[in-house]
């Protein structure tokens, strides 16, 4: 675990994010993902303040994307999904022609809501679980949450 130290305050403010393609079309791959990567870190050169620690997708479903992310206090989650969807929905759009007829008519490839928990002393697993996307049973009910928080 790693605080941040900014001038007014120190946190620890991570979040596990899963982020759905718009109605459910599955449409991401390794290659489509490969680009998704650089255009985050892209989005990261312009919001420094967001630290994406692990990224993936379930290969097995195809249709969304967990993130692990560290997001400082001051800034709200919403808006920090709000930067990533539309951000990478745009290019995206750009850089595979597929995404205009697949979505004709709309401007995002990403659905309206998302998923977001707080990750807490316990990353490690959240961690695990996003590395290991389509390799074990997917949903969180499975995790193990028996270890023991760190203090």
């Amino acid at each position: 675990m790693k605080f941040v130290k900014l001038p007014h305050c120190v946190y620890y403010c991570d979040y596990h994010i899963a982020i759905t393609t718009k109605y459910r079309h599955q449409w991401l791959n390794e290659g489509i993902f490969a680009y998704l990567k650089i255009k985050l870190i892209e989005i990261r050169k312009h919001y420094p303040q967001i630290d994406f620690k692990e990224v993936n997708f379930d290969k097995d479903q195809s249709d969304h994307i967990h993130l692990l992310i560290s997001i400082p206090p001051t800034v709200s989650v919403g808006s920090i999904v709000r930067i990533i969807k539309s951000n990478t929905s745009r290019e995206l759009k750009q850089k595979f022609p597929f995404f205009k007829t697949l979505y004709f008519g709309t401007d995002g490839i990403w659905s309206d809501g998302y998923f977001v928990s707080t990750v807490g002393v316990n990353e490690q697993t959240i961690r695990n679980y996003i590395i290991l996307q389509g390799q074990e049973d997917s949903g969180q009910a499975l995790l193990d949450l028996s270890e023991k928080p760190r203090a």
